[in-house]
Order: C-alpha cells, then sequence, then structure tokens
C-alpha cells in the first residue's frame, strides 16, 4: 500500500512527477476533467442561482473507478492539477467525486516540473481556493448561456452546426471589420527618389528627404520632376553629420500571448499547436537516464517575472558562456497592463543549463524548436543591450536634400542569442534596401551623385489579421485571456466563419451573417468593451472581491429579454450554394461550391442521392513535366501540406513537393523547381546541381 496518493491530469505529468517524490508516493492521472455540465442539455438551472448539474464525462467511469479505489487505500490523496483557474476546477470536481473535504489541505501548486518545486510545493500544501473555481464556473456558466440558448437559434434560422460566444465572437467581428477597411480602403499615391552617391571610391545610397532642410512630400510624378529640375550637376555638399550610439534592449522572457506569436513568426506555428507543445514540455520529456523531465515553466501566464533562482543560475550561463560584458545587471520590466494577473512566472527554461543542442536527440522536431525559441528568448531577456553606432547625413544642393542613413553593431549583446521576429513587412526603399553602410562622412565635404531611380508607390490597406496579429490585438483589449486565445481562434475556424488566405484571416460568407444576426439581436456579445470588462469581472471573483452569482444574474437579465425578442423577430437567412459551371461526371447536376472543415470544395449539388466531392485545384499554368499532357495543380496531402501533381491523376503520377516552373535547367534539359529559402526564393534543378538565387 502507497502511504499518499497524487492525482494529476496526464501520465506524462504523473511520470514526471513520481521521479521525484520516492516509493510512498503513488501518482495516477485523471486525463483531463472527470466532471463536465452535460452536452445534450444547458446543464443550468437558471430559476435557482443558476446552479450547474455536474455529470460524469462519458468515457470516465472506468478512470473514474480506479481513482476512487487507489484513494481508499491511501492515507492522504493530493490533488496537483496545472495552477490555474482550470486546474483548480479539476481539483475541486475530483475531491466531490472521490469524497475528499476540499477544506482540508489536499491542493499542491507548482509552477515547474522540477524536483525543487516538487519538494516545495508538497511542503505547503493547501485548500483548494473556492475563488479560482468560483471564476471557472462563472465562465462555463456564461458561456454555456450564450452558447446553448444562441446556437439553437442559429441552427434554426441559417444552418445546423454553429455556434455563437461570448470571445469568439468578439474575435469574428474584430476579423470582420478589418476587412471592411480593407474594402473601402482608397489608395494615394506617393513617389519616392532613391540615389546612390560616391565619396572616393565608396559608394552609399540615400533618398530624397525636402527641400530647404524640410521634409517634402512626393505626392505625384510632377512633384517629382520639380525636384530632380533644381539639381544642376553631380556635386552635393555633405551638412548635418549626426553619429550616435544607440542600445538597443532585449525582449522580457514570453507570456503566453508573445510565445504564441513568436511561434507563429518564426516557426510558422498555429497557436493550438504552440499550446500543444508546450504542454508536452511543461509535463515532462525522457532523456534517456536522467528519466521523465519537465523542461519548461507552465505556459499559460501573462506575466513576465522570473524566479531570483532563476536569474542567478542564467548569470553564471551567461560569464561563463560568452563573457561577464554580455550580462545585464539590470534587465528589461515590462509594463504590466490593466489585465495582467501576474499569477505564475514567464514562460522559461527549467534549467538555462539544459541547452537545446544537448537534449536535442531526445527530442521531436517540433518540439525541438520550441524548446530552443524558448530557450533562446529567455537567455536574450537577461542579457546586455546590443551598442549601435548610428550616422545620419544629409547631401545637399540648389536647396535639395537626400538623406543617409547606416548603422554598424559595434557590441552584439543579446542579439548574439536571439532577435525578436516582426509581424511587419519588411519595407524597402532606395535607402534602406539592405544595411547602408556609410563611408566616413565630415561637414563640407564633396560627394559625387551617381543616377537617381524615382518609383511611383501606392498607399497599402491595413493588413488582414495573422493569428500572431490576432492574439496580440485580443490580449490588448483584454478579450479573452492566456487559456482561450488558441480555442477561440480554432472554433472560428471549424465553424467555417473564417478561412486562411496566406496565412491571413479572411472572414466568410457564413461569418459575415452570423455576425450581423448576432449584431442586431445580441450587441452586447460583440461589444469590445462590454467583453473585456467582463473578463476584468471574471479577475475580481477569483481575486474573491465579487461574487459570481451576481455577476451572472446581472447579465442574464438582459439577455434573456433579447434573446425571447431574437426568437420572434429573428428572419430565417437561406445561403445558396455558389455554382461551380460544370456537371457532375457521375449523375449529370450542377457541381457547387461547399465549405469545409479545410476550406472549399466542389460537390454535387443533387446531395445526398449523389454524394461525389471533389477537391478544387489550383493551376499553376505549368505543363506536366512528366506526361506533356496535363497541367501541374496545387494539391494538398492529409496533413494539410501544399504539394503539386499533373491533373490528369491517377493516368500520370507526376507529384513535387516543391512547385515547378516553365523554364528548363540550362545544364540538363531537366524541369525547374522553385524553392523558399531564409532570404526569399531559389530556382533548383531535382536532377543536377543548378541553382539560382532569386532575390
Amino acid at each position: 500500500m502507497n502511504d499518499y496518493l497524487v492525482i494529476v491530469e496526464s501520465p506524462a505529468k504523473a511520470k514526471t512527477i513520481k521521479r521525484y517524490l520516492g516509493s510512498k508516493y503513488e501518482v495516477k492521472a485523471s486525463m483531463g476533467h472527470v466532471r463536465d455540465l452535460p452536452k445534450s442539455q444547458m446543464g443550468i438551472d437558471v430559476n435557482d442561482h443558476f446552479k450547474p448539474r455536474y455529470i460524469t464525462i462519458r468515457g470516465k467511469g472506468p478512470v473514474l473507478k480506479e481513482l476512487k479505489s487507489a484513494a481508499k487505500k491511501a492515507k492522504k490523496v493530493y490533488l496537483a492539477a496545472d495552477p490555474d483557474r482550470e486546474g483548480e476546477a479539476i481539483a475541486w470536481h475530483l475531491a466531490h467525486s472521490l469524497d475528499i473535504d476540499d477544506r482540508s489541505a489536499c491542493r499542491v501548486v507548482f509552477n515547474e516540473i522540477t524536483k525543487p518545486a516538487i519538494k516545495a510545493a508538497f511542503k505547503k500544501p493547501r485548500t483548494i481556493n473556492m475563488d479560482l473555481v468560483d471564476a471557472q464556473q462563472a465562465r462555463r456558466i456564461l458561456d454555456r448561456l450564450v452558447g446553448y440558448n444562441i446556437s439553437p437559434l442559429l441552427w434554426k434560422k441559417v444552418k445546423k452546426g454553429l455556434s455563437a460566444g461570448r470571445v469568439q465572437s468578439v474575435a469574428l467581428r474584430m476579423i470582420m471589420e478589418r476587412e471592411k477597411e480593407i474594402k473601402a480602403f482608397v489608395p494615394e499615391e506617393y513617389w519616392s527618389i532613391g540615389s546612390s552617391f560616391r565619396v572616393g571610391d565608396e559608394s552609399f545610397e540615400a533618398a530624397f528627404y525636402g527641400i530647404e532642410g524640410k521634409k517634402k512630400e512626393l505626392k505625384t510624378e510632377d512633384d517629382v520632376k520639380n525636384v530632380l529640375a533644381k539639381i544642376k550637376d553631380q556635386t552635393f555638399t555633405v551638412q548635418n553629420v549626426q553619429k550616435k550610439e544607440r542600445l538597443r534592449y532585449p525582449v522580457v522572457p514570453f507570456t503566453t500571448s508573445s510565445l504564441q506569436q513568436e511561434a507563429a513568426r518564426k516557426l510558422n506555428f498555429r497557436a493550438r499547436k504552440t499550446m500543444m507543445i508546450a504542454q508536452q514540455l511543461y509535463e515532462g520529456i525522457a532523456l534517456g537516464k536522467q528519466g521523465s523531465t519537465g523542461l519548461i515553466t507552465y505556459m499559460r501566464t501573462d506575466s513576465t517575472r522570473i524566479s531570483e533562482v532563476a536569474k542567478t543560475e542564467a548569470k553564471s550561463f551567461i560569464f561563463e558562456n560568452y563573457g561577464e560584458n554580455y550580462y545585464n545587471n539590470k534587465p528589461q520590466k515590462a509594463k504590466k497592463s490593466e489585465n495582467t494577473q501576474d499569477a505564475h512566472e514567464g514562460v522559461r527554461p527549467t534549467s538555462v543549463l539544459r541547452q537545446p543542442k544537448e537534449i536535442k536527440d531526445y527530442l521531436s522536431r517540433d518540439q525541438y524548436k520550441l524548446y530552443k525559441l524558448i530557450w533562446e528568448r529567455f537567455v536574450a531577456s537577461q542579457m546586455a543591450p546590443a551598442v549601435l553606432d548610428t550616422v545620419r547625413a544629409d547631401l545637399e544642393q540648389n536647396g535639395v536634400v537626400f538623406r543617409a542613413t547606416g548603422s554598424k553593431v559595434k557590441f552584439q549583446g543579446f542579439m548574439k542569442v536571439y532577435v525578436e521576429g516582426s509581424d511587419e513587412p519588411k519595407k524597402k526603399t532606395a535607402a534602406k534596401a539592405k544595411e547602408n553602410d556609410l563611408p566616413e562622412l565630415e561637414n563640407g565635404m564633396q560627394a559625387l551623385q551617381d543616377q537617381t531611380d524615382p518609383k511611383q508607390h501606392y498607399t497599402q490597406p491595413p493588413p488582414r489579421y495573422t493569428e500572431a496579429t490576432l492574439v496580440k490585438k485580443m490580449e490588448e483589449i483584454g478579450i479573452g485571456r492566456p487559456s482561450t486565445y488558441a480555442p477561440t481562434i480554432d472554433t472560428i475556424q471549424r465553424r467555417n466563419y473564417v478561412t486562411m488566405d496566406a496565412k491571413r484571416f479572411v472572414p466568410t460568407e457564413l461569418g459575415e451573417i452570423v455576425l450581423n444576426l448576432i449584431v442586431e439581436f445580441f450587441p452586447e456579445i460583440i461589444n469590445i468593451d462590454f467583453t473585456a470588462k467582463m473578463e476584468t469581472d471574471l479577475d475580481e471573483v477569483e481575486e474573491g472581491s465579487r461574487n459570481w452569482i451576481t455577476l451572472i444574474d446581472h447579465f442574464y437579465e438582459d439577455f434573456s429579454k433579447r434573446l425571447s425578442k431574437a426568437e420572434k423577430e429573428m428572419q430565417s437567412v437561406s445561403i445558396k450554394d455558389e455554382p461551380a459551371g460544370i456537371k457532375c461526371e457521375k449523375c449529370g447536376h450542377e457541381m457547387v461550391y461547399k465549405m469545409g472543415r479545410f476550406g472549399k470544395f466542389l460537390a454535387c449539388s443533387n446531395f445526398p442521392e449523389c454524394r461525389n466531392t471533389k477537391p478544387i485545384l489550383k493551376k499553376t499554368g505549368v505543363p506536366c513535366p512528366k506526361c506533356g499532357k496535363g497541367e501541374v495543380v496545387e494539391r494538398r496531402s492529409k496533413k494539410r501540406r501544399i504539394f503539386y501533381g499533373c491533373d490528369r491523376y491517377p493516368e500520370c503520377d507526376f507529384v513535387s513537393w516543391d512547385k515547378p516552373i516553365q523554364r528548363k535547367c540550362p545544364k540538363c534539359d531537366s524541369y525547374l523547381v522553385e524553392k523558399k529559402t531564409k532570404n526569399g526564393k531559389s530556382v533548383e534543378c531535382p536532377k543536377c546541381d543548378y541553382k539560382e538565387e532569386v532575390q
């Protein structure tokens, strides 16, 4: 018989914790929640203080039976679910299911799964925090009241399978409003003048700045002609040379939001994938003889705070591996927003000494990528600022001023390890197409202008949201919390309210219809300020300063009135399938465009009598290199990865992961393919070693 039983959520976590607790402890997994509201009905009594009716989740009976048996044999049961609202609720449900007094010291929490953290947690068990439980219950009940009342209404008036929720509706509204901005955008013309100059034998780039020292916008071609007409010859005078030393500071450690954003930018990970892999790293990975080891701290956090132990370890590591001058004695502190709970540390490696390259063989490819990103970000956050030497100089002739700017890294500092990615597209101007290495410039020097390069431009509409920019915006305005970003984004895609085009969200017709109905009948659901205020109210429930029943009652009073009105006045909406202009080869009926989980596809309009479906093939205009009769089209694998094949398949089985182009290899006459590289693209021959870089 084991003296103590410890219950966690997952087998991986159980395996890791077991290593640190000795033979007197038995560690078992509940596999997440064991109780929840029923799926088939509301499960909330609105007439009895919104009392929830919890039932054992289908399929969890054997798990619960095993846990009850183990609990009866143990002297003491500890509930060690994750340290957040959800984890506290899991512990509370387990306590009720296993007849454990939730007022006893049965709850243990830890921010990282390491031996010191586990030992410390079991020395200080506490009671279940009912404020945390109430906050989770309040969110769950609010979402159930909204979803289980509005969704059936949408099924009846629009189509089955739709849903509406507090946070997902606001996220959809943000995407829809951005689309309206893009459609309403009117491009404005503007021009730039780039120029190359020489001082002695050294060349450098500059761009037109203004007239008589004042900045001037070039809006038309006539403006450009007027500027060029003022230039009499090639000789310009160097003026206003400014040389400065600039510090570039490192970013702070990851929060949930910034981790999701950076993983999207640098690793091309979806938010859901990032959180799934981060959970694996947190719960523990088998590292050979070391056994199952938790590699990162808890990944659902809005804090960038770091423990003193971790700071000390990072300091020693930086001193030893990079030098004393690379350590920052005054690390940056992120500004706390009003919404920050600061319950846990920032996301960091549990030990900075566990370098990514040393454990690479024990990790999957994606686990390694994410762990490396988290490790580098944390190490860089503790390092010294980078030092840049910057130079700015004006070149003047007859009042016409061109400006050259340049910078050189004098001291790498944190940039030796990590540089944060950006959501903004890199703007390439004539003066900044690449790092502009300026010669030594002094006031009064003469510079010769080699050539000018006037270019016409048009202002661009605001970009559509990517997963990274949507998460960033949701965090800024206080919509959702660290644990809700990924599920929210996943839901609006599964419901086909949005699709992805070039990794950016595009609202669908269905999404627009649903949102318009919610705007008309439930304006508070999609009101950003209202939803952000609700998140703040839930935080107050967690802090114990607000009653959850009063909070829900206040919301439901107005919501129930709007629901009654919507049931009477909401009109049915018919969504007609768009004809594809081709006939079904099986029955002769018209084929139509349908929307599925992975986007549009072709289906027979004679459904359900005819169930013929076909993917929509994106043509490339390139003849098939193998048969010469067909055309290369873009396809997707079962894992949604893009590849290229002949449109005559299965008659022709040509396939390629890389996009074929129309040109042939000059060396062997084979077809050429286009590959993506870090610097852009390259054109390569799959048959020989021919390769060319494409800027």
